[in-house]
């Protein structure tokens, strides 16, 4: 099956920590270099109680992020060098109150802005305050239908139509204001949902998408739901052909073929994780983790925002006493297949470890 590797032009599949080779090469001296990407869940509440959902074990508490201590945390990580900030996490990020103040406040930090969302929320008047600073905004919708995304959602049909109507008017927003931002679709292919794929694909091409991602589940060790976890995308990947038609100059189809496989083959290449130093994870309550599929497992909790500066939380000894652990003693074979950091991993063990010949370039 042969997937044009072109209609992924922004590494969706792939990774992207090759162009940040100062950074990684102070990693590979052994220097304590700080995060290029940062993930942030403003919001521990959803308004959804989706079926996959892989953090469902945090309860969907509702608590918020302080805004303006979050905002000094992030001017100082724009100093210290962090390039990326996702907002996304536990929750939903827009039934954060202050949520287009924080996005304006990141970029404004130096800080490249995306979000995570589910859609509802992002009404007209936040697109206004939001699209102009923000790299990317991604809604996760899981069906091309109604009935099957409220099923698989778990929440009203008429959801639905409000995402589909507001990201039709950010489309619009963006094409009159001329801004940058790219706004995609993501749909978790699933028993309940893969007929729908090509049609999701042609409505998100019609509203003026830049892109649709299909992407495999990955069940998380510490979900509390394990429907999925038995699901094989050998059954599905028909469905590329057919999607990969779609594409054109202005929208791709970004079918995830290669985590897929991985999903159905279970390995990894890589003895350790050697990713922790490049991202770190801020969660609702304020607390930094080193990695989010261990989210309350203290071994993994670096401090929290509220009681020191990041620099401090991550110079500090309770830090590097959990690097240390996490390299001596930690198993990888326990992480979740296809973790976010999982092709990072991959590139890294390979720095780590290079195969014989590597000056004949």
């Amino acid at each position: 099956m042969s997937i044009d590797k072109s209609s992924d032009k922004y590494k969706i599949d792939s990774h992207k920590l090759m162009y940040h080779v100062h950074r990684v090469a102070d990693w590979r001296e052994g220097k304590n270099i700080y995060p290029i990407y940062m993930e942030a869940s403003p919001s521990g509440a959803c308004n959804h109680r989706c079926t996959y959902c892989a953090l469902d074990f945090m309860d969907y508490q509702k608590r918020f992020l302080e805004t303006s201590i979050f905002k000094e945390r992030l001017s100082e990580l724009g100093s210290l060098g962090l390039k990326s900030i996702m907002f996304a996490g536990e929750g939903e990020p827009f039934l954060h109150r202050d949520m287009a103040e924080i996005v304006c406040h990141s970029r404004r930090a130096g800080i490249d802005v995306a979000l995570t969302t589910n859609g509802v929320l992002f009404k007209p008047d936040l697109a206004e305050d939001v699209l102009a600073h923000s790299e990317w905004i991604k809604v996760s919708i899981n069906g091309a239908t109604p009935e099957t995304y409220a099923n698989i959602h778990r929440t009203r049909p008429g959801d639905f139509d409000r995402v589909m109507q507001n990201m039709a008017y950010a489309a619009e927003l963006r094409e009159q204001k001329k801004y940058r931002c790219v706004l995609g679709m993501q749909l978790l292919l699933l028993p309940e949902n893969y007929q729908e794929a090509v049609l999701l694909a042609k409505l998100a091409r019609d509203i003026g998408m830049n892109y649709l991602v299909i992407k495999p589940y990955s069940q998380h060790p510490l979900s509390q739901t394990t429907r999925y976890g038995d699901v094989k995308y050998s059954d599905y990947l028909y469905l590329a052909e057919e999607l990969e038609a779609l594409n054109r100059a202005d929208f791709n189809v970004i079918f995830r073929i290669r985590a897929m496989q991985k999903w159905d083959k279970g390995n990894k290449p890589y003895e350790q994780c050697s990713a922790l130093p490049f991202w770190s994870y801020i969660d609702a309550g304020g607390n930094v983790w080193g990695c989010s599929m261990f989210l309350g497992d203290e071994r993994f909790s670096y401090g929290n925002i509220y009681e020191e500066t990041f620099a401090q939380i991550w110079n500090s000894d309770k830090r590097m006493r959990s690097l240390r652990w996490f390299e001596r003693e930690f198993d990888c074979s326990r992480c979740r297949i296809n973790c976010r950091m999982d092709e990072i991993n991959r590139y890294l063990w390979e720095v780590k470890n290079p195969p014989q010949h590597v000056n004949f370039i």
